[in-house]
């Protein structure tokens, strides 16, 4: 079973102010990309980097996430420190992923260059932050997943299978 932890970093979302939608939005894009089965792990915490960085590592280490997917608390603002928390976690980090976010991000909206996204490894344990809003989620999803599969396999997570129709991961041919 591959388990994904899901956490929306988010003050007014933790305190119930707002709608969990970012959260969601990342189940449903799972939903539609994977063909595995697997179960989240979630949570919906506020913007304090203690407590960021102490669900990370609970998810990896006690509930064996494969992949953590963060959501909002990327941006310039004083609170958002979802980037320094997943450095602080991880042993590698990987800003390829944060570059190509990023990149598409910026064909649709032109403040997408003050978004700080990033992603890292902790131990066999892949985690990516995206921004906080349902559409820049999947956009972002749709750029990054296919890469995500063959990192786990790479960091010996279980095999992820994807639905063709919706998500074409990418694996090197082998020889």
């Amino acid at each position: 079973m591959i388990r994904i932890g899901i956490i929306n970093v988010s003050d007014r979302a933790s305190k119930g102010i707002y709608e969990d939608l970012p959260g969601k939005e990342i189940v449903n894009t799972l939903n539609e990309y994977l063909l595995s089965p697997w179960e989240k792990e979630y949570a919906i915490i506020p913007d304090e980097q203690d407590l960021i960085e102490n669900k990370m590592i609970e998810m990896a280490d006690k509930k064996n996430c494969s992949l953590i997917i963060t959501c909002g608390g990327t941006g310039p603002a004083k609170r958002d420190v979802t980037p320094e928390a997943t450095e602080a976690v991880c042993d590698k980090m990987m800003p390829g992923f944060g570059e190509l976010m990023r990149s598409i991000s910026l064909k649709y909206v032109p403040t997408a260059i003050l978004s700080r996204q990033t992603a890292g490894i902790r131990n066999n344990t892949l985690i990516v932050n995206l921004p906080g809003k349902p559409k820049a989620i999947r956009q972002c999803l749709d750029a990054v997943f296919p890469a995500i599969p063959y990192c786990i396999d790479l960091l010996e997570g279980p095999r992820m299978e994807c639905n063709t129709a919706t998500m074409n991961a990418f694996r090197p041919k082998e020889n």
